[in-house]
């Protein structure tokens, strides 16, 4: 019997341990020069002036948010199809989420956005969902500042610009199933020198001499030290994820199906691999079950459903009907020709009941 495949897996090496290891061995386990090394080779990475590190993806957006003035009354655009975490990060602040409908590339609509945009928006956050690219140089022309949400697009690029070097400022999540992991971990990127002082005045509140909140937000040496070892592999795992996305993409082909594998713009990183084969994902999700492939909706809920606003329909049908399947760097390629095989046979089956 074959060994199920996961949905998402580590790809931890012995030099990322040993860098962890010099860390502990030193004593200087919280935020310290690891961090900061972090820090600049990360901004360089992406593109931008700047990088602030975090303890999290959600802390990065929460204080991005607070650092370009955002707060009670303001109002902040956000895809309604979205995890939970960046609805709390706008609640955090006090101001007011206002939800928009997604495109073909289940990213945000340039036009619904337009609709929503009010006198007291005071941000859009674009999120670069499952790796794919946001259409953030249309949405720049709406003249609202943007916040990108890069949490599953480091690597992803858009008109050779990294994602995160397009808005007023980027954050980044270094979760354990992200492009890069250090088991939790965060990163704020800027252009912008008032933006990621703020953020790293906030971070922190301990050795000031003025007092008003802030928040225990710093990254740990340890995260910063597996996070960098990480970071010197991204392209390849770039890479190794593109060849699965192309092998999954003929696999679709040779089902015959018309599945929509997520509609695409730039160069994706692909965090995800997202097929929508038109009926259910509950059903999709478990033909793949059968094969011993794990496969999940892509978003366990879209906000609307939450906040109990108006449906919107692109995001009800992704919710609907959209499914992921396993995609990282650690796959082998027994494993990808597994999951091909899987792709085939759940198509010709789907396509078999619909004639």
């Amino acid at each position: 019997m074959s060994k199920p495949i996961p949905h998402s897996r580590l790809d931890i090496r012995a030099e990322e341990i040993e860098a962890v290891r010099r860390v502990v061995k030193s004593g200087q386990l919280a935020q310290g020069h690891g961090v900061e090394r972090l820090e600049g080779v990360f901004a360089q990475r992406v593109g931008t002036r700047y990088a602030a590190a975090t303890n999290s993806g959600t802390s990065a957006l929460h204080l991005a948010l607070m650092a370009l003035g955002i707060g009670d009354g303001d109002e902040v655009v956000l895809p309604s199809y979205v995890c939970t975490a960046v609805l709390n990060a706008v609640q955090y602040v006090r101001a007011a989420p206002v939800l928009a409908d997604i495109d073909e590339t289940y990213n945000l609509c340039p036009g619904d956005v337009t609709r929503r945009l009010s006198r007291r928006t005071k941000a859009v956050i674009a999120v670069h969902l499952f790796g794919v690219p946001a259409d953030v140089k249309a949405l720049a022309r709406l003249q609202a500042p943007i916040i990108e949400d890069c949490a599953h697009a480091l690597g992803a690029e858009l008109d050779g610009m990294a994602c995160g070097s397009f808005g007023k400022a980027g954050v980044f999540s270094f979760y354990a199933t992200k492009m890069i992991a250090a088991g939790e971990g965060g990163m704020v990127v800027s252009n912008s020198k008032r933006v990621v002082d703020e953020t790293k005045d906030l971070r922190t509140y301990d050795e000031r001499e003025d007092y008003r909140v802030r928040f225990n937000y710093k990254m740990t040496d340890m995260a910063a030290a597996l996070a960098l070892s990480q970071l010197s592999r991204l392209d390849a795992f770039v890479r190794r994820r593109r060849d699965i996305a192309k092998r999954y993409d003929d696999a679709l082909k040779d089902a015959g199906m018309t599945a929509r594998a997520g509609a695409r713009r730039g160069h994706p990183s692909f965090f995800r691999y997202v097929v929508d084969f038109g009926v259910a994902a509950s059903k999709v999700i478990r033909l793949f079950e059968r094969e011993d492939i794990c496969a999940r909706r892509p978003v366990y809920r879209p906000l609307h459903h939450y906040l109990r606003t108006a449906p919107m329909p692109a995001t009800d049908l992704a919710w609907q009907q959209a499914v992921s399947l396993p995609i990282y760097p650690s796959l082998t390629d027994q494993e990808v020709a597994r999951v091909c095989r899987a792709i085939i046979r759940v198509g010709r089956q789907i396509r078999g009941k619909q004639t």
